[in-house]
């Protein structure tokens, strides 16, 4: 197996503006984003327009500010819309990025409610053991490696076992990350998802691959994106990008 190395008012003119550029007689909805709501819609128009929709939410909510690169959000949308088309996704609102080109010792998770425009949270997400210490650089779909795969995943049931409540993960990437359930790759709450552990060791503790997160986000989060939600796991593993499908026309 292959190892993987604006502000409000202004938001809302934007879209008024794109909306009357690309729908007939302005009359519809903006493409992708309700200019109120921020809802998404099935209007089909190119890939390039919607992304330009989206990068609104992404300049609106600050990610960039936030820590979350550019890229990441690009590459996450794209393969969001993909899984949205083949009718993957049951909860198409949310969408969860863990962007790991930044250290663990930064608030890395971002959970985005796409069709209110809202920043649910950003947090801290630890990555696989032998993934690295403070950055992950090596990655794994392999059973036993203890590190993190890559790329996009769909939130499954929830379940109480040794680490409390838990959430199960489909890896959606063949070769890449679909043996997460074999692997028992799972989102749940670690003790060293913490502040603590981050001022005593300068980064967050290792998971045996699973995004770990902090025991007071544990249950908030899985409650909100469990059940069919997106959730894509970002690197910049060049490997990945060769390999993903789901990226392949990004």
């Amino acid at each position: 197996m292959m190892k993987f190395c604006v502000q409000p008012a202004n938001l809302i003119g934007l879209f008024t503006i794109i909306a009357f550029l690309h729908t007939p007689l302005a009359l519809k909805p903006a493409y992708g984003i309700n200019p109120v709501s921020c809802k998404a819609v099935s209007v089909p128009l190119p890939a390039d327009h919607k992304m330009k929709a989206y990068r609104i939410v992404y300049d609106s909510l600050h990610l960039s500010a936030k820590g979350l690169a550019s890229d990441a959000f690009e590459n996450a949308i794209a393969g969001y819309e993909k899984l949205k088309e083949k009718g993957a996704l049951s909860k198409e609102d949310i969408l969860t990025i863990a962007d790991f080109t930044q250290p663990s010792s930064q608030k890395r998770l971002f959970v985005i409610d796409l069709k209110h425009c809202k920043l649910l949270y950003h947090t801290y997400v630890a990555h696989g053991e032998n993934s690295g210490q403070k950055m992950a650089t090596a990655f794994s779909n392999r059973n036993e490696s203890l590190q993190s795969s890559p790329g996009f995943y769909v939130t499954s049931g929830t379940f109480d076992g040794k680490h409390g409540y838990s959430m199960k993960l489909k890896g959606m990437e063949k070769n890449i990350n679909d043996k997460a359930e074999e692997r028992g790759i799972i989102m749940h709450s670690a003790a060293y998802v913490s502040e603590h552990f981050i001022r005593t060791h300068g980064y967050l503790g290792r998971s045996w691959g699973c995004p770990a997160v902090s025991k007071e986000m544990n249950k908030p989060i899985i409650s909100k994106i469990k059940n069919g939600s997106c959730l894509f796991i970002y690197s910049k593993c060049k490997n990945y990008f060769k390999q993903s499908v789901l990226l392949k026309s990004v």
